[in-house]
């Protein structure tokens, strides 16, 4: 296979790896460059394609209801590399479609390194590729190495934003004290691969939260280096502290929210929860679900085992903080995700505004597709923005503010509404069914479309 004849594809994340997987699907030869192992970053423990480096969970699999279940849905369709490799390693959760980790990483990694159209090339791409690369797709995600965000910044002549992810514990199951924590999802929800009793729940009571929050709030935290002092939290990924430093009540109504569950001992419903997902296959760790903290690790040892049932808890990773950065993809990218001026690079994943590995993965599906039209001198419409592909694409190349710009993930608002008729007759979940069913024969239409171009 020639280099000069491949669309090339930077990063191995999830993105990278899904816009890879769909160019190889068209019949064209891709070259994936990843820097890891020669170049590592803070959050990354392996050289795997896709590693996941916070949460195991997909979030909701719900395709009626539930904005990203939708986005699950539609990509399976499109056949995602992603959704396949997830769909294999689920793990019970609930609603959710969670992961084995490593099993997930693996599976996306062999299939890549399995495909003769496919090949990956170990090392640092420094710069912008140079144009004689042709078309390449650019998806080095919220860890863009420094020498590449640079000449991204030179080029584009704008800052990329910048906000900070927090990453949450595991611990391991065996040092939980079930006598005090018990299974059970809210509401009894049985998820994929789940039974209804998916999470482990720790319950506190209402002197043991507000001592909880109190201790939280005091702990020492990771000091930040003077660049950073201005850099902003994404609100969907905040520090349990920072959370906590809002008000009172804030954890409670938020990853600490009790409703739908019971403690069994009590029989009645505790005053703040703390649940954790199983997060490998063996089932013996388990991820503080919505915990990402910027405790020092010391401090995060002392605090979490003041948890009922984590009073013993043994960690297998401790949480921590990484910087994350993104374009202002409103005004630097055209509706294919090109970069203005240099209309053979396209940009995919979290680099672009979307936040989320579902989101991210989407992301790059189309960057693949568009890539591979575009090698055929051929433009591949844009999904429909009715679509939950179409809504996310739509925000980030101009439906979001670029002087407002932060990252999102996909939801019912980023869809154009209903008629008027249907919008004054149907609200809440009744609307969000409407709504998916709408994107489902959007998504038809788009699809054969995308054959013809093919």
């Amino acid at each position: 296979m020639s280099a000069s004849s491949s669309i090339h594809v930077i990063g191995a994340g999830l993105a990278g790896s899904e816009a890879a997987w769909q160019i190889a699907r068209q019949g064209l030869p891709v070259v994936l460059h990843e820097m890891r192992p020669l170049t590592t970053t803070d959050a990354h423990r392996t050289d795997h394609c896709a590693e996941l480096v916070c949460s195991n969970s997909f979030r909701s699999d719900d395709p009626d209801y539930n904005a990203v279940g939708l986005l699950h849905q539609e990509m399976r369709r499109c056949g995602s590399l992603i959704l396949a490799a997830a769909d294999r390693h689920k793990l019970p959760a609930g609603g959710a479609l969670a992961v084995d980790r490593d099993g997930f990483a693996a599976a996306v990694t062999e299939a890549l390194a399995g495909d003769e159209r496919i090949t990956v090339a170990r090392g640092e791409i420094d710069g912008l590729p140079p144009p004689e690369w042709g078309q390449t797709i650019v998806a080095t995600g919220p860890l863009t190495s420094p020498a590449l965000a640079q000449a991204i910044r030179a080029h584009t002549g704008e800052e990329a934003l910048a906000f900070f992810d927090a990453i949450a514990p595991i611990v391991h199951k065996e040092s939980i004290d079930l006598t005090k924590a018990w299974f059970q999802s809210r509401y009894d929800r049985a998820g994929p691969g789940g039974d209804g009793a998916d999470y482990i729940n720790c319950p506190l009571d209402k002197p043991g939260y507000h001592a909880f929050v109190a201790v939280l709030l005091a702990g020492e935290k990771t000091a930040f280096k003077e660049w950073e002092a201005r850099t902003p939290y994404f609100e969907g990924c905040l520090p349990i502290e920072i959370m906590a430093g809002r008000g009172a009540d804030t954890l409670r109504y938020g990853p600490m929210k009790p409703v739908g569950l019971t403690d069994p001992r009590t029989g009645r419903r505790p005053w703040a929860v703390v649940q954790l997902r199983q997060d490998n296959a063996l089932g013996t760790l388990y991820n503080m679900v919505g915990f990402q903290t910027k405790l020092k690790h010391g401090e995060q040892v002392r605090i979490l085992r003041m948890i009922p049932g984590l009073e013993r808890a043994e960690f297998a990773r401790l949480g921590g903080l990484h910087r994350n950065t993104f374009l202002n993809s409103p005004k630097v990218l055209d509706q294919r995700l090109r970069l203005k001026g240099r209309d053979d690079l396209i940009f995919a994943g979290q680099i672009t505004g979307v936040e989320g590995y579902v989101e991210s993965a989407a992301i790059g599906l189309l960057a693949g597709r568009f890539a591979a039209a575009a090698r055929r001198g051929v433009e591949l419409p844009a999904p429909p923005p009715t679509t939950a592909l179409g809504a996310l694409l739509a925000h980030i190349t101009g439906g979001a503010s670029a002087a407002t710009f932060q990252p999102m993930n996909v939801n019912f608002g980023l869809f154009p509404p209903l008629d008027p008729l249907a919008e004054a007759r149907f609200r809440g979940r009744e609307r969000k069914r409407i709504l998916s069913e709408r994107a489902r024969d959007a998504l038809d239409g788009w699809l054969g479309q995308a054959k013809i171009a093919a």
